[in-house]
């Protein structure tokens, strides 16, 4: 079978076995395949973290389509690794170089120019707007987001998006990418969605003056997501405001950017709160479809932000079938924290009418915290907004 044969193998796979997972699984078994020739079914398991009878039946129906063979363990056949290299964007990339990327030390000397590269670029970048939560993650945190990003085997050949990008991850994607390809051929493309127009300026300067693959778009993510950016992309970067509202709202645009599919990574960067605040972040995580694959600890690094103890979590969440966005059009409350720190704002229970007021110097201070404990008279669950201030 030809290359050009090849082109439905990922669907024909997912046809004939049924996967809760989705075809990204699918993907990822094929590109273990072809980075790891010879590899064993029980590594294959291991990695992709499903049942060794589910791996090997993977294998089976890729080996019918021609994508793989046996042969002293599990590999890709010529035309399959054709196809991976062509379709996919992994022709020409360093191989040596991704798996030292991989290992937990070997990445910061893998990547020391690239390292010192940005550490420039980082020291020119405009001063941050703490008015609307901005703040100076570092250099090492900004490449550790990208390199996170290819251990997930979702950067090489992806179309990424940054809602909120003051970090400049997409420039790090983009010198990390130019360091795997050093020909030049990968098909990656990211854009960026930011209010800040000094910033959207600096990124497309950088791209421009060193050929990277940015796109970028002034959006106030307050307005509605313009139709020309739904369903394009196949994964999301943001460290939103750290405000339960600012989180739902920067997800949910990046929600209504990714493809419909199952099993897409949303690297979502955000400070470490209390055990009520984090359980109200999960029941929206809930709401909105979205499940906790990964959770990183003191992940990313900040200058001067005391106010976060200069660290924050990475969250990896995923889609699923249920996934939607929690807010799709206009929206008009508060997102960030000195505007949520000032509002306070007034909600009526729709069972009892017993009015309760929220923020900071109210009786409780989120509605999430007031959903879930319910109303104090009657227990009731859903409220309404009657007045703010």
């Amino acid at each position: 079978m030809g290359v050009l044969g090849l082109k439905s193998y990922v669907e024909q796979a997912r046809k004939n076995i049924e996967l809760e997972e989705g075809k990204g699984v699918i993907e990822q078994l094929l590109l273990e395949c072809y980075l790891s020739p010879g590899i064993s079914t029980k590594a294959l398991a291991r990695r992709t973290l499903l049942p060794t009878p589910i791996t090997a039946a993977m294998k089976r129906e890729l080996i019918k389509v021609g994508a793989l063979v046996q042969d002293r363990g599990v590999r890709c056949t010529q035309d399959g690794a054709a196809w991976i290299e062509q379709e996919w964007g992994y022709e020409g990339m360093n191989r040596s170089l991704f798996k030292q990327l991989l290992h937990e030390t070997a990445w910061k000397e893998a990547t020391k120019h690239v390292l010192a590269t940005l550490e420039s670029l980082f020291s020119q970048r405009p001063e941050v707007n703490v008015q609307i939560d901005q703040s100076k993650c570092t250099a090492e945190t900004s490449l550790r987001r990208a390199i996170l990003c290819l251990k997930h085997h979702a950067l090489i050949g992806k179309k990424i998006v940054c809602v909120g990008d003051d970090d400049l991850v997409s420039v790090s994607i983009g010198l990390l990418l130019q360091q795997l390809f050093p020909k030049g051929h990968h098909t990656t493309k990211v854009h960026v969605m930011d209010i800040d127009e000094r910033f959207l300026q600096f990124i497309e300067q950088v791209a421009a003056q060193r050929g990277l693959p940015i796109q970028c778009h002034s959006l106030d993510l307050r307005n509605s997501l313009p139709h020309s950016l739904h369903r394009q992309f196949d994964t999301v970067f943001t460290d939103p405001p750290y405000t339960l509202d600012g989180m739902s709202l920067f997800l949910s645009r990046g929600i209504q950017a990714l493809q419909k599919e199952k099993g897409i990574p949303i690297f979502l960067s955000f400070a470490h709160k209390s055990p009520e605040f984090m359980l109200a972040m999960q029941h929206k995580f809930v709401r909105m479809g979205l499940t906790v694959s990964a959770n990183y600890p003191r992940f990313n690094a900040y200058e001067g932000a005391e106010m976060i103890a200069n660290r924050s979590q990475m969250f990896i969440l995923r889609t699923t079938d249920q996934t939607e966005a929690e807010y799709t059009g206009l929206f008009t409350d508060a997102i960030y924290t000195g505007e949520v720190k000032q509002s306070l704002r007034t909600y009526r229970c729709k069972q009892c009418a017993s009015e309760v007021h929220v923020g900071v110097q109210g009786d409780i201070a989120t509605i999430e915290q007031l959903k879930h404990k319910g109303c104090a008279h009657c227990g009731q669950h859903t409220f309404e907004m009657i007045a703010k201030r």
